[in-house]
């Protein structure tokens, strides 16, 4: 008795503690993750000057047609650690799969010994009245499964997200990272995306589609108190691990 009391209090401690840590948050909306310690502005604040780029500068300050990045013909597409682009992200996907499976058998065996050196005969005597070695052995089996099941998806998604270059990889493609929050009322919308693109695929507009991104990470969520009523409880979370029913 002791020792399930000891389980008990310890389960209450358990949960307990993990309430507290939201006690917080009650009657106030959630705050917004900083974003200077992100990998974003990490990449900004460490994104150096070439000298080659200052010497070029020098050199076409006379010059009516420049191509640099701050000229009207220059390439403004990112292509440096800490530079921006806009990744478009239309998702209108749709999936149907239907499988169908039937398998049926059925076999039929007999054995008979009318005839094998007379013993037949002389076993049929000691049979009782109605039994004959005539048909000796006889089976019959059949056997029949089906099965059918069905997977239906829509998904439809459409965002805008400016992310930066966090870094420029050894072949040339560029690794991307992006994050988002809109809070209205007590509801934070979250959006994260990440991801490898290739230099050649980013438009003049310097945009980029997400299914040009290798390795994409696209993640659309948010927090606060309408996400929390639409997940269930700790304790019924776990009871729905551990119970086997």
């Amino acid at each position: 008795m002791t020792r399930t009391l000891f389980r008990l209090s310890l389960i209450l401690a358990l949960c307990g503690a993990a309430a507290c840590g939201r006690l917080a948050d009650v009657g106030r909306a959630p705050d917004f993750q900083s974003p200077v310690n992100g990998n974003e502005v990490f990449a900004m604040n460490s994104t150096p000057l070439p000298a080659e780029r200052v010497i070029a500068a020098r050199h076409e300050q006379a010059s009516l047609w420049r191509g640099d990045r701050q000229s009207l013909l220059g390439d403004r597409r990112a292509g440096r650690r800490g530079d921006i682009l806009t990744v478009v992200i239309e998702i209108d996907d749709s999936a149907s799969i239907s499988n169908a499976t039937e398998r049926g058998r059925s076999g039929s065996e007999s054995m008979s010994l009318p005839q094998l050196l007379g013993l037949p005969q002389r076993i049929d005597e000691r049979l009782p009245d109605g039994a004959s070695m005539a048909n000796a052995v006889g089976t019959n089996s059949s056997s029949q499964s089906a099965g059918s099941g069905s997977v239906r998806r829509n998904e439809e998604l459409t965002l805008r997200i400016a992310a930066t270059v966090t870094e420029v990889m050894g072949n040339g493609s560029l690794r991307i990272e992006g994050t988002q929050e809109v809070r209205v009322n007590f509801e934070i919308r979250e959006l994260l995306v990440t991801g490898y693109v290739r230099p050649d695929d980013i438009s003049r507009q310097n945009e980029i589609t997400y299914d040009r991104i290798a390795g994409a990470r696209i993640s659309y969520g948010g927090r606060g108190q309408i996400s929390d009523m639409q997940q269930p409880r700790y304790g019924q979370q776990i009871a729905d691990i551990i119970l086997p029913f």
